[in-house]
């Protein structure tokens, strides 16, 4: 019983161990596999295995790349979105991969290279194989290549055969000659009817000069029949006889795809027509399409029945009309006039139609009578009466069906004398009180009349001082009514105005309507920049008045009088100019520019007593002033009153006491030829004035006239320690060292002026005229080079850096100028002077009006420009030219200043200066 007990006991230990279980597992043992579990390696079920058992399981098969796409998804990670620390954790993984990469990555590559190496040695290139022998025909000879014998064809193929090419037989070149000729010999076997036999004896008689005959007799009859006047319908034929051979070029060859469009479009329009034929577009868009396809006959069929549909629309008869000729439109618009009678544009279409004016009078009466209250019909009745009693007559009972219309009361008070216009505008202005047209017509007759020849200045002032009074009670007048104009509206209508002649109207209405929607702090801007509108526009009594006006509430503006000054130079008179210069100085007695103004107005007038009036009134004013002392001084040297002149100046001196009045005074008595004189009041002037430096430059040139070197070397070696900022005194300097001979202290003062004074072009320009007069081009285009560098965008450095190109780079050359400086005049002229060189005329006359439009003060460019016009300009162009340059008055440029401040040239006007500079220029 005990041994049966034992046995249940370990019966367990032959049965088979449960899926799950692992031994020692209670007593913290893990569980471990040996070899002898798993048993002998063997192959694992194949994929058509596999793929068997899952189908009779009834599983799906399984794409692996659906587990690629986080949105494809299912099961355990079904729904997870990809968060932020999944990303973290991909890139994590990523470097790892790279890492381990990384620490393989170089004995990897040893041991690709060794194989390689490896397979090169068992098998190397053709090339390697033969490199030794490559080597070897660097030995060889010209007569071992010589004598090398010519490869033969080893290949064994056949070869193309070449061509040969045989000796054409005379035979074969006569009977091609023979090819192209004609036969211009008769058949010697004429016969008795007149004809010639044929060359292939038929017995067929022919004469082809009866044939060309009936031909051109056949055409002719043709052209008769439809040259016809009238068809026969009835209708004028529209085919020209002389040009109809010729009228064919233009007849339009449609393709099949346009024939096919036109084809879809009368369906579309045939469906539209029949389903909606009340619809007048849909008819006249269908007889427009079959014109276009040159059905004109079908197209009048349809507009017709278009009629016959939509009756009431004016449209439909004015393209039926348009579709006939004239005879059978006249007969649609009296069929259209019964149907549609209020139509304006039918009644004006049926009197276009008449060429006798007396019918077409009729039709347009027949139509007032229909519709009275139009106005388009009115105007074009008046208009074809001859006579002003018929038209007036006409006018008057238009105002009287059409009271509200402005243009038919307008119309009649210009047609009436100016007593009943008075009337007629009173009682237009009864009609339509809400109009400004009436009251400016009544303003402008008013001054119509005001302007009579007979009548006197009195009453002339009197009546154009109503004028004003006009326009203030309309512009009150249409305010209690509700009218509200604009302040730009005001003003157009002011310039409207001025463009039909009422100056005195234009001036009314800038009066009372200027001030309008203006605030008080914004009001001289606003006027100041609507009179330049003005002006820009061509409206010059428009700026006048906006000027005026603005000058009555600000009469103590100085700049604001200049600039209705500059408006009455541009555009006015000499009157008008000198009656608002005495007003100028009346109200602005501190200005100095407004009696320099009045005073040289008077000169050039010829008046040189009123101009020194005008000069001691200003004096009185402005006792220290040194422009109206210079002024004086100019004007009394101008006259040849040198005595005077140096008078003025000795009171000048005492009483403004200026550096300007000290060195005009030395530049006097210099041009004099008082060179002694010049330098005492020189010397005197640095003792009160050691800072500026133009006393030093003349000190140092007269000095220089005067062949004393040492004396003007000093001069200017003081004034370059007192003024190191001059850079005119340092330019002189340098140069009265090179015309002593002494090239390098000139450049060594360059050099110094160019530190105290970095980035000045003009310096470095001077620089490179140093080494290219003493003959180093090298060295000039180096200096040049550096003067860019520091310079980029100086407009004479790069003028000489184009000239210092050869002729074929220097365009490419003023392209890069142009970029670096665009509006550079000096660029500008250079590129001008390139064109002219080109003898390209009409490009470098505009690059010249560009320069001197871009600065006219550079006296230069008009001087190339006017050497320009001398060459390839007729009189008018050079005459336009120094018109021009005689209003810019231009003062600076280097070979300008060098000529106008020559005391040779004392005096000279600026043509004249201008004339020395274009033959100076070179």
């Amino acid at each position: 019983m005990a041994a049966k007990n034992k046995s249940n006991k370990l019966a367990f230990l032959s049965m088979p161990a449960p899926a799950s279980y692992v031994a020692g597992l209670g007593r913290g043992a893990s569980g471990f596999t040996t070899r002898s579990d798993i048993g002998p390696a063997r192959e694992g079920p194949s994929e058509e295995v596999i793929a068997e058992a899952r189908a009779r399981r009834g599983e799906e098969e399984v794409d692996p790349e659906q587990f690629q796409d986080p949105d494809n998804e299912y099961g355990l990670f079904a729904g997870m979105t990809y968060e932020q620390d999944d990303e973290e954790a991909d890139k994590i993984y990523d470097k790892v991969d790279q890492a381990m990469d990384s620490r393989r990555k170089a004995r990897r590559e040893a041991r690709e290279q060794g194989e390689l190496a490896k397979h090169r040695a068992e098998r190397p290139k053709i090339q390697q194989q033969f490199a030794d022998l490559k080597r070897g025909l660097s030995a060889v000879t010209d007569s071992e290549w010589d004598s090398i014998p010519e490869v033969g064809n080893l290949t064994r193929k056949k070869r193309r055969k070449e061509d040969r090419s045989f000796v054409v037989p005379d035979s074969v070149l006569v009977g091609d000659r023979a090819k192209g000729e004609f036969e211009n010999a008769l058949d010697s076997r004429q016969q008795e009817v007149g004809g010639f036999v044929t060359p292939a004896d038929s017995g067929i008689l022919t004469d082809f000069v009866e044939i060309g005959q009936a031909r051109d007799k056949i055409l002719s009859l043709k052209l008769d029949q439809i040259s016809g006047t009238t068809s026969t319908s009835g209708t004028s034929t529209s085919v020209d006889p002389k040009g109809y051979l010729t009228s064919l070029d233009s007849v339009v060859i449609k393709s099949d795809a346009e024939i096919g469009d036109i084809k879809r479009a009368r369906m579309l329009f045939d469906s539209l027509v029949k389903s909606n034929p009340k619809h007048a577009p849909g008819w006249i868009a269908a007889a427009c399409l079959e014109e276009h396809a040159g059905r004109m006959v079908a197209a009048r069929k349809i507009i017709k029945t278009g009629c016959e549909n939509c009756p009431k629309s004016e449209d439909v008869w004015l393209e039926a009309a348009r579709l006939h000729n004239n005879n059978d439109a006249k007969i649609i618009f009296s069929n259209a006039v019964q149907h549609v009678p209020q139509s304006v544009k039918i009644w004006l279409a049926a009197a276009d139609l008449e060429s006798d004016p007396k019918a077409k009078k009729r039709v347009l009466r027949r139509a007032l009578e229909h519709i009275p209250n139009s106005v388009r019909l009115w105007k074009e009745t008046v208009n074809l009466e001859e006579s002003a009693t018929d038209a007036r007559v006409l006018l008057a009972r238009a105002t009287e069906v059409i009271p509200l219309s402005v243009e038919l009361w307008l119309a009649l008070a210009r047609l009436e004398t100016p007593a009943n216009a008075k009337k007629v505008l009173n009682s237009a202005r009864k009609a339509v009180p809400t109009s400004h047209e009436i009251w400016i017509a009544a303003g402008r007759l008013l001054e119509q009349e005001a302007n009579t020849p007979e009548k006197s200045s009195d009453l002339k002032t009197k009546e154009l001082a109503a004028v004003d009074n006009t326009i203030e009670l309309a512009v009150r007048e249409l305010r209690k009514h509700g009218v509200l104009l604009t302040r730009e509206q005001w003003l157009k209508e002011a310039e409207q105005c001025e463009s039909q002649g009422s100056i005195r109207t234009c001036e009314a209405i800038v009066k009372a309507t200027v001030a309008m929607e203006v605030e008080e702090e914004d009001r001289l801007d606003t006027w100041v920049s609507d009179a330049e509108g003005a002006e820009s526009k061509g409206m010059v009594g428009t700026a006048r008045a906006i000027l005026a006006y603005a000058l009555k509430v600000y009469p103590d503006r100085r700049n604001l009088w200049r600039r209705a000054a500059e408006l009455e130079k541009m555009h006015g008179t000499r009157e008008s100019l000198d009656a608002l210069l005495s007003q100028a100085v009346k109200h602005c007695p501190q200005a100095e520019v407004l009696w320099l103004m009045a005073a040289k107005e008077k000169w050039l007038a010829g008046d040189v007593e009123a101009a020194r009036v005008v000069l001691e009134r200003a004096f009185n004013v402005n006792p220290e002033s040194e422009e109206i002392w210079l002024a004086a001084v100019k004007l009394e040297s101008e006259n040849g009153n040198m005595d005077v002149a140096r008078q003025l100046l000795q009171r000048a001196r005492d009483v403004a006491d200026t550096d300007r009045i000290w060195m005009k005074s030395a530049v006097f008595e210099r041009q004099l030829g008082q060179y002694a004189d010049a330098l005492q009041t020189l010397e005197t002037a640095l003792t009160k004035f050691p800072k500026f430096p133009k006393f030093y430059i003349m000190q140092g040139q007269i000095h220089q006239k005067l062949k004393n070197i040492t004396a003007a070397r000093k001069s200017y070696a003081t004034g370059m320690k007192a003024c190191p900022k001059s850079i005119t005194l340092c330019i002189l300097a340098s140069r009265l060292e090179e015309a002593d001979g002494k090239s390098i202290k000139a450049r060594a003062l360059l050099e110094r002026a160019r530190l105290v004074n970095p980035a000045n072009d003009e310096l470095w320009a001077e620089s490179v005229g140093v080494e290219e007069r003493s003959g180093s081009s090298v060295q000039a285009k180096a200096m040049l080079s550096r003067g860019l560098q520091e310079c980029p965008t100086s407009g004479l450095l790069w003028s000489l850096s184009i000239w210092s190109e050869p002729r074929p780079m220097r365009k490419t050359r003023s392209v890069d100028a142009l970029k670096k400086s665009a509006d550079n005049p000096i660029i500008i002229c250079t590129v001008a002077r390139l064109f002219w060189a080109e003898r390209k005329i009409e490009k470098a006359r505009h690059w010249f009006s560009r320069a001197v439009a871009t600065a006219p003060d550079l006296g230069d460019t008009w001087g190339w420009w006017l050497k320009f016009e001398r060459m390839h300009g007729v009189e008018e162009q050079r005459e336009e030219v120094r018109k021009k340059c005689i209003a810019a008055e231009p003062h600076h440029s280097p070979v300008w200043q060098s000529v106008a401040k020559d005391d040779a040239n004392r005096g000279r006007s600026v043509g004249e200066i201008l004339e020395m500079v274009a033959a100076a220029l070179q």
